[in-house]
């Protein structure tokens, strides 16, 4: 297969993935109304799970078909930092200032449980791993350990913002925004839309592989760059779209909670890859990925708390501008090492 006709799938099934996820978005929202549970609390959890779907369905494609865990991994903590540049690219077009300074600081316990389950991630992925010895058959300790940390941070999420959330809620329940549409058609469209984009995210890790084959670069390189960037994009539609609404902790809140579903993925692909424990199958090069990704989250978590009132540059503040250099050096740096 030549070059250019394996470029032309790849950016097909982005495209799908892009169309597909933010219709898919949508109508989740329009669900959450109908059925009386919110756009709050279980609206956000349930917003960035749906967005993180494309990287569940690659995940699970890339393990059981076509058996590249380099990019399953690569995918998973690759789309943790692109989640992250995307929240740069939000402070760009956020003009009244930084973007993470209008955002609630609730945000920060959010960043705190992405940077405990990254660290556990570049743990698994360490040879020798620190806790070699636990593990039971192809599951390794840190898979059950990153689904309890998401469990965990949906229950103190919860319990937070209760009080909160309990307000919006009832405020919530006088203005509906969907009447036009239908329970039974939104949940036809969710479907269909889900369709789609799990059978995107199936092809994609097949057709990654094939990249990688023809341009001679490692699947690790690829699954960090070019399919954590495709399977993001639905995080991208979704964050700029609330923007446009004004909904500044919408937008944040959806990078963030995408974050802690992918890890969570993480978890549950350890259980699913049955020939070795996955994170000791793949490439060491992931723990630069999730380094990175943890320093970045870092740097959010401190411009939210400082909070500064003025960009440092015209555009960008300084931790944006951070953000989207962490993210160029990395990449830069993975493709000088291919």
């Amino acid at each position: 297969m030549t070059g250019w006709s394996v470029w032309l799938q790849f950016l097909l099934i982005a495209g799908a993935i892009t169309v597909s996820g933010s219709r898919l978005t949508k109508y989740g929202d329009v669900l959450a109304e109908k059925t009386g549970l919110g756009r709050t609390w279980l609206g956000l959890v349930v917003l960035a799970a749906v967005t993180s779907l494309p990287e569940f369905a690659t995940g699970g494609s890339a393990v059981l078909w076509v058996g590249a865990p380099d990019i399953t991994v690569g995918d998973l903590l690759g789309s943790c930092m692109f989640n992250l540049l995307i929240l740069a690219g939000v402070d760009l077009f956020y003009p009244p200032g930084p973007v993470l300074t209008a955002a609630d600081r609730g945000h920060l316990l959010a960043a705190c449980f992405g940077v405990v389950m990254l660290g556990v991630a570049v743990m698994g992925l360490m040879t020798p791993p620190p806790l070699s010895g636990l593990s039971l058959g192809h599951v390794d300790l840190s898979s059950p350990v990153l689904i309890l940390c998401y469990l965990v941070a949906m229950r103190s999420l919860f319990r937070y913002r209760r009080r909160e959330l309990a307000a919006y809620q009832a405020e919530q329940a006088k203005a509906l925004i969907y009447e036009d549409v239908s329970f039974k058609a939104a949940a036809w469209k969710f479907g269909l839309h889900a369709l789609v984009v799990m059978a995107a995210g199936i092809f994609l890790p097949r057709v990654a592989a094939q990249i990688a084959q023809v341009m001679g670069w490692q699947q690790s390189m690829v699954g960090t760059v070019f399919v954590a960037a495709a399977t993001s994009l639905p995080e991208m539609v979704v964050t700029v779209s609330a923007l446009r609404l004004g909904a500044v902790d919408l937008a944040v809140g959806n990078l963030f909670g995408s974050n802690l579903v992918n890890l969570g993925i993480l978890g549950l692909m350890g259980f699913i890859y049955i020939k070795a424990p996955l994170l000791q199958a793949v490439s060491s090069k992931h723990m630069g990925t999730g380094v990175v990704a943890i320093i970045m989250t870092g740097i959010a978590a401190t411009e939210m708390m400082y909070r500064p009132r003025k960009k440092v540059f015209r555009w960008l503040s300084l931790g944006a501008f951070s953000l989207a250099f962490l993210y160029a050096a990395y990449v830069f740096v993975q493709i000088l090492s291919m």
